[in-house]
């Protein structure tokens, strides 16, 4: 969430980097600024009633004491008054209060100077690309027929339990995800993450604080019996571990790692686009996040994209990463790198990892705030990325390392699953 007094600092230069997200922020930004201006003159209003209350209280206590009770009570009928204009006061500063936040609400982030314009998908830069893309012949097989084929993975009995977009593992290719998991952690723990389980619901508060609510209300699933959410990714409850903290500043950076199932409503269409793993209602992710100085945060997100390199390159996958447009960006990121592994069978690049700086736009939902050296509160930058999302991953495992005696395993993961191939 944008800060009032840098809008109205920044705000010609805010509006020009918003429209780099196609968002004309003029009005928003005028109802922004009229609305603090409300709510600090009632502010200045209640101060000033509620110290001339304050002043008559002292004032009736000495007449009272001196026998003058007439001019007491006079003094009386003024308090009297002037609590219940307070009671008003307070009453419309809450009111403009909470305008000015539902208004704050609807902003989104103000994109890095890195970022690129543009309205889609299709302007995103490509970066970097790493990795030889296998030639697997005509014979080679998309990860949905190589799921039914080798028994890995039941899309139907995830549907006869649940519905579409829930699968059932099974056997090897339950013995390869745990695998998955469990080499992202060892290799983010080995990185100086400190590895948390977390829970997989959260409340309102911390929807509100990460930025899921009210931007992507639509797409989590809510229990209403308990005002629950299922987490959409790890990020908001990891995050949220430091909502309304005050750190020092020497204890950044705050380096987090964990393993959750995530849940998204989000709707797909029909296609091969979204069959099979392209596109679930629940997946695995293990997710790293970062609470750092703001004089180390853009340098903390090149580490984390080297980070996310360095396991792709594990598993010997083909790879690339796209530096996000405007109209690319997710509501609360200011600078987002997205890595894609190229699926061999299906001929098309899979998102697997979104490694983004939000700058203090979190942090100030989250009152999360440090203590710097200068003696001042400041708040910290909040960062997170995916190390990794697991069924696109493990789609291009199982269609790039394809042969025709059976699906290779990655020489990292072979420790952890106990088997060489997938016959």
């Amino acid at each position: 969430m944008l800060q009032v007094h840098e809008i109205r600092d920044h705000k010609e230069a805010y509006i020009t980097a918003l429209a780099k997200r196609g968002v004309d922020a003029k009005e928003v930004f005028e109802q922004v600024l009229q609305a603090d201006e409300e709510r600090r003159s009632t502010q200045l209003q209640l101060d000033d009633t509620l110290a001339q209350s304050n002043t008559f209280s002292k004032e009736i206590g000495i007449l009272f004491k001196n026998g003058e009770t007439q001019k007491a009570n006079l003094l009386k009928e003024k308090t009297s008054k002037l609590k219940e204009a307070s009671k008003s006061l307070t009453e419309q500063l809450n009111t403009v209060s909470e305008k000015l936040q539902q208004l704050l609400y609807t902003i989104p982030n103000i994109p890095n100077e890195l970022v690129p314009a543009g309205t889609d998908e299709n302007d995103n830069e490509e970066t970097f690309r790493e990795g030889d893309i296998p030639k697997l012949g005509g014979e080679a097989l998309p990860h949905w027929e190589l799921a039914k084929k080798y028994d890995l993975i039941d899309f139907e009995l995830g549907v006869k339990i649940t519905g579409a977009g829930f699968p059932v593992y099974k056997g090897k290719g339950a013995r390869l995800q745990r695998a998955l998991i469990a080499y992202f952690l060892d290799k983010n723990t080995n990185a100086g993450y400190t590895e948390y389980q977390v829970p997989h619901l959260v409340n309102e508060a911390s929807g509100y604080g990460t930025g899921q609510l009210p931007d992507k209300e639509g797409q989590m699933y809510h229990v209403t019996g308990d005002d629950l959410y299922l987490i959409p990714t790890a990020e908001v409850p990891v995050t949220n571990l430091f909502r309304g903290d005050l750190l020092v500043h020497t204890e950044l950076p705050i380096t987090c790692t964990g393993y959750t199932p995530c849940f998204r409503r989000e709707a797909g269409s029909y296609g091969a686009h979204v069959r099979g793993l392209n596109r679930l209602h629940q997946f695995d992710k293990v997710e790293i996040v970062r609470i750092e100085h703001p004089d180390n945060s853009y340098a903390a997100l090149d580490g984390m994209v080297e980070h996310v390199k360095g396991i792709l390159r594990d598993l010997n996958l083909p790879y690339r990463i796209l530096r996000l447009c405007g109209g690319d960006l997710g509501f609360t990121s200011a600078l987002t790198y997205d890595f894609e592994v190229f699926s061999t069978a299906q001929d098309r690049w899979l998102e697997i990892s979104s490694v983004s700086n939000f700058e203090t736009f979190q942090s100030n939902r989250l009152k999360l705030r440090f203590k710097d050296k200068d003696g001042k509160n400041k708040l910290a930058h909040t960062l997170n990325g995916s190390a990794l999302a697991l069924p696109r991953v493990l789609a291009g495992i199982l269609e790039n390392y394809q042969t025709p005696d059976g699906i290779k395993v990655p020489d990292v993961l072979v420790p952890y699953c106990g088997f060489e191939i997938i016959d």
